[in-house]
């Protein structure tokens, strides 16, 4: 059995019960092998998010009084993107607690960003199921306040299509995913980028975030970007 208790001390919350946080660790692949009662961590992920994006939100919107719009966006969009979650994952050495089916266990998925960034988001919707949106924010902010450095295994595809498509307030920009295929251990999905409709570009990967950041690379490179 993982040594939650460790877990706790590192990101400084003491949970009522260990049952959720054993849910927000359980990634997809270990759940399906064992069958018996087992939940993976999608739905607090998704929770996770939306908590995240209101804690930067409100974050960015208080200490910069004077900055418009498009340029909290941006700085709540850097907080919340894989790279950033990655990171932040990385800090509390959160890989070292996941729960993994062997096929994830054995391909690296103690390491693997998409994997470790959903975990992340889903131990945040944890903290905010089991104490309160304050307890989240207190867990939250001090990533907030010290963001990891840059990794040159990050390029953010998507925010840069939106900034050239943003150009022209007329145009749509929407990512579909088109399939799924493989094993929990080795899923892989495929997304389409479409501008009113129309594809232009297409990417494939582990998650489906990576899936649409390689579809708006493509569509990037079509544009001579």
């Amino acid at each position: 059995m993982k040594d939650l208790k460790q877990l706790e001390n590192k990101i400084g919350y003491k949970f009522k019960s260990l049952t959720i946080l054993e849910e927000a660790l359980t990634h997809s692949s270990y759940a399906n092998e064992k069958h018996h009662g087992s939940v993976c961590n999608e739905r607090l992920e998704f929770l996770g998010d939306s908590v995240l994006g209101l804690i930067s939100a409100e974050y960015y919107f208080k200490l910069f009084a004077a900055k418009p719009e498009g340029d909290l966006t941006k700085m709540r969009a850097a907080s919340v993107c894989e790279e950033s979650l990655f990171g932040f994952a990385k800090r509390i050495s959160l890989g070292d607690y996941l729960f993994l089916g062997r096929g994830e266990e054995h391909t690296g998925g103690r390491e693997r960003p998409s994997i470790l960034a959903d975990a992340f988001e889903a131990v945040i919707a944890a903290i905010y199921l089991d104490g309160g949106f304050e307890k989240a924010k207190e867990f939250v902010l001090p990533f907030l306040l010290n963001p990891p450095e840059k990794d040159e295994r990050f390029k953010d595809y998507k925010t840069t299509l939106q900034e050239i498509i943003q150009q022209n307030p007329e145009e749509r920009l929407e990512y579909v995913l088109t399939g799924e295929e493989g094993p929990d251990h080795d899923k892989h999905f495929f997304v389409e980028v479409r501008l009113n409709s129309n594809v232009i570009g297409k990417g494939q990967g582990r998650s489906k975030k990576h899936a649409e950041q390689q579809a708006a690379k493509e569509a990037l490179e079509l544009m001579g970007f």
